[in-house]
Order: structure tokens, then sequence, then C-alpha cells
């Protein structure tokens, strides 16, 4: 043993290394995966990744759409066994043979779509398959809600343990996760995609308690596609492309440019395309536009205040708020949805044009990519193919029987346009990553041959790489003459592809930006206005 270390002393002398450090490393690694593989049938989505943590670190884990996180986070999770290659924890060898085994290893998820019992309380759903028994097997109700209020307070959230998750924010169900995974004693914190969903004061908030984690040496693995958050709380970033380990990097010491040209493997000259169409005559004009939804105790509450805008060809039209501002509601109104509690004038191609519906609204050229595609675009049991005709069924028919080869050649059409990565159109959408299923929702949407174009968070969870491919796209429709409003909580986006903006703040219009005509401050600025002459 003393010539071994004796040896290991020389080679760091002679390296120029200290051996302090060499050792302090070592005995800080919490997490190493190492000669990871995986296949699904043919496709190989894992092949050789490698994964290192420590104790008290922040490690955001980057790739396109497809690279391989979510299948190495659903193998440490315990989510998926079958597979090639060895962990360590601590630096002992180990099998994750459930996600039970993970769990009990110190390993929690954190999930993009959250896993949660809507009709529960807060504490049931802490301890859930852990609920606290007396000795006739009766559940401690009192006792689990005061040992969940406890990690709650120690998150510094505002609500008590016995509340419904239904009557919470999605913000504040996302620390209820947290707040989990604290009393299941976590070591090692995966979150996937956290902010996706959530405010920017929520997402401070969410940054606060991660510090606070990390202080208590939980190890963290971020997955995120916003840059500006791998800076702000990452210490060191590890990079994957086609199921492949690229490289581990310093956060500090790396830039934008740099993780992007890795992750795609090709140097990107930008973040937005140029656009050079020329905007033409006035397409849509939306005129004193309300939206009242009845209060249950009595009177009404106003969702959208008197709007007023034009929509032009070829132009694209930017919404920019704060969550509540009203860009989804204003969206729903113009594709026919909450007719019955909406006012004012939509007036397209010169003419008052009645939308009652959503099948009046494609009937007058409109299309719409909603934010929610798990819940509202898609049918993820269902085929791409099919998913890409729900829309447009009754063109696509004649007699009620599917013109088969008419709609395969339109599948096949989009799916070469939309770049989508899957085996074949046959392929199950709930199989898909997230930035293909939005993919699968765009198609859709250019199937109807739209005039007006409505995106709502087009890019939301997609990498960067797709999200330029999304830009080119959006900027080759407008080419074609295509009127789009774009709704999107990133301002960079709006600012990089708009040529007009709007913001709204609760319900109403508070500022109107030509293209780059504005910076950041000055839409936050305006977007947290209550009124157009604040």
């Amino acid at each position: 043993m003393y010539i071994k270390l004796k040896a290991l002393y020389v080679f760091f002398k002679y390296t120029d290394t200290k051996i302090n450090d060499i050792i302090q490393y070592i005995m800080s690694e919490l997490l190493r995966m190492t000669g990871i593989s995986k296949s699904f049938g043919q496709v190989k989505a894992l092949d050789n990744a490698q994964l290192s943590l420590k104790s008290g670190e922040v490690l955001a884990l980057m790739g396109e759409n497809g690279a391989g996180k979510s299948t190495l986070m659903n193998i440490l999770s315990g989510a998926i066994t079958n597979y090639t290659g060895d962990i360590f924890i601590d630096g002992k060898k180990t099998v994750i043979a459930s996600p039970t085994a993970a769990q009990k290893l110190g390993i929690a998820k954190i999930h993009q779509e959250l896993q949660l019992v809507r009709e529960t309380s807060v504490a049931e759903n802490i301890f859930m398959g852990r609920e606290k028994c007396n000795r006739f097997g009766f559940v401690r109700k009192a006792e689990m809600e005061q040992e969940a209020q406890k990690y709650l307070d120690m998150l510094e959230l505002p609500i008590k343990a016995n509340r419904k998750i239904k009557s919470l924010r999605i913000g504040e169900q996302q620390m209820v996760e947290i707040a989990k995974a604290l009393s299941l004693n976590a070591r090692i914190l995966i979150m996937d995609e956290p902010t996706s969903a959530i405010s920017k004061t929520e997402t401070e908030h969410l940054f606060a308690v991660i510090k606070k984690l990390v202080k208590e040496n939980v190890g963290i693995i971020y997955i995120t596609h916003r840059m500006e958050e791998v800076f702000a709380v990452a210490d060191e970033l590890t990079i994957m492309r086609d199921g492949m380990y690229i490289a581990t990097l310093p956060a500090a010491e790396t830039s934008r440019q740099k993780i992007i040209s890795l992750m795609v493997g090709r140097e990107v000259s930008e973040a937005y395309p140029s656009k050079n169409t020329a905007i033409g005559e006035k397409i849509l004009e939306v005129s004193n536009l309300n939206l009242r939804f009845p209060h249950k105790q009595g009177g009404q509450s106003r969702s959208l205040s008197n709007i007023d805008f034009t929509l032009h060809k070829g132009e694209i039209l930017g919404f920019a708020g704060l969550l509540g501002s009203g860009r989804t509601e204003l969206l729903e109104c113009l594709f026919g949805l909450h007719h019955a509690n909406r006012s004012g004038d939509i007036i397209i191609d010169g003419k008052k044009t009645e939308i009652r519906s959503p099948g009046e609204a494609i009937k007058a050229g409109i299309a719409f990519a909603t934010e929610d595609r798990k819940g509202q675009g898609l049918v993820l049991l269902r085929s791409i193919g099919e998913n890409m005709s729900l829309a447009k069924l009754k063109q696509l028919s004649r007699f009620s029987f599917m013109n088969s080869m008419r709609e395969q050649t339109e599948w096949l059409e989009q799916m070469d346009t939309m770049r989508i990565k899957a085996s074949g159109h046959k392929t199950l959408c709930g199989t898909l990553s997230g930035g293909n299923q939005q993919k699968v929702v765009l198609g859709r949407c250019l199937m109807l041959k739209p005039k007006i174009l409505l995106l709502d968070e087009p890019t939301r969870g997609i990498d960067v790489g797709a999200k330029y491919e999304i830009y080119v796209l959006i900027n080759k429709l407008a080419a074609q003459g295509i009127g789009i409003i774009l709704v999107s909580s990133d301002l960079p986006e709006i600012m990089g592809i708009s040529d007009r903006i709007i913001t709204l703040c609760e319900g109403a219009v508070t500022g109107e930006f030509g293209r780059g005509s504005a910076t950041q401050e000055q839409l936050l600025y305006a977007a947290t206005l209550h009124s157009k002459k604040e």
C-alpha cells in the first residue's frame, strides 16, 4: 500500500498536479456513470455515455432533443433497467433495479410533467406510497401534515400541507415535488426543464432553493434548453449528442456559442435567421375585443379588455407579457373558443367574420398551435400520420372513406418539411421527444394551408438546433404571405423574429414596438404596466 501511495505521489508531483486536489475531487464525487449504452429495437439511444456529479454541484445536462438525456436520466432514476455500463455512487458500483431502489439510494427526479395527484393534499402527495400509519393500519394524517409542513417551510413556501394540489399554481406544485425529494433524503436531484411552465418570480425562487440545496451538499442534475439558466445556476455542464458523451465544461469558462456548436456538431453563426420578407396588405383586424368570465360568487372577471390590433400578410406579430397577461386567451378567442364570453369584432380580408368555434376558425383560414401539446395538441396514443390528419378529415375523405394515398403523401411532405425524427408516419406520438411532438403539431397546422397562423410558445421544450429550424420555417411561411401571431415567454425570441411586438398586462395592451426598437428592459417595463396610459 505504501509503495502504491508513493508511486501516486511521484506521478502527481511530476505532472504538476496537487495530490490534495485530486483526493478531494475523488472524495467529493457523488455519482459516476460510465460506458452506458441502451438500444430500443434498432435505434441506439445511448452509445457509451458517461456523466459525473460531485456533492454540492449543479451539473447542467444539455443536448438536442433525441441526444439521450432523458434515457440516461431514466436509467439513473430506475425507470429503465435493461442497459449496459456501470453506475457508481460514493465510489461503490451500484445496480439500480427500480425507481424504489433509486429512491433508497437518495435519487429523486422532478419530471417536466409533474407527477402529482391533483385531488389529494400536499402532504398526501409528499408521502404517497410511504404513508405513516398506526399499528391498526390507519393513516396518521395529522403527523403526515406536520412533517410535510416542515419541508414546505424549509423551502419558504407559504402554503399549508393540507391544501389540495389542484389549488396550487404550477410553480408551487413544483416546490411540492422538491419537498417530496427532501422527504426522501435525496442526495441526487434530477430536474427536467423545471422552469418551462413557471413565471419569472417563481423561477427566481427556484434558483434560491437550488442554492440552498447545494449548501446542503445535494448534487443536482439540471436539464434545460435555456442558456441563461445554465450560466445562472450551473457549475459545470455536460453535453450529449446522438446518444454519446461530447464534453464536460466549467459553466464560467465557456460561451453560449461554444455550447451550441458542441450540441449540434457544427458552427452556428447566429441565434435567429434574418428576415427580408416584404410585409403585405392587412389580412386581420381585431377591434374592441373583450373577454369576461362570470364569478361563482357573482359579477364578472375581465381577462381581455378593449384589445385592438392589425396583422398584415407576411408579418410576424409577437405578443409579449407575463403569465396571466391574457396572451393565450387572445389566441383562443381568435380560434373560436370562449365565444359566449367574448365581444368585439374580428375582420379577415376586410370582411367582418363570426368565429364561434374552432371549425369556423379553420374555415376562415386560421390555424392554431397550442402551447399544451400533450394535453390539447396531440393524441399521444395515435401515430404521427393520424394526428396530422385530425384537423382535415373531411378534406382527406370521400363518401366517408379516407383517401389513404393522399393522406400518406401529405404526411410524408410535412414530416420532410418539419424534419421530424421518427422511423415513419406510423410512429406513436407518445414515443417522440418534446421537440418532435411540437413539430407534428406545426405540421398539422400547415396541412390546413392557413392564411393566419397562431403560435403559442412554439419552441417551448425544443433544443437550440431545432429552434433555429422552427425560426427558419416561420420565416418561410411569412414569405408565403401567411400572417403569423406569435406568443412566447422568451423575450430574446420575440425580439429576434418578430416584425412588431405588442405587450399585454392583465388583459390590456400596454405598448407596441417595431423590430429592433425595444430592449428587453423596455418590454418588461411595458409588460408590467396596468394600462396604456400609465
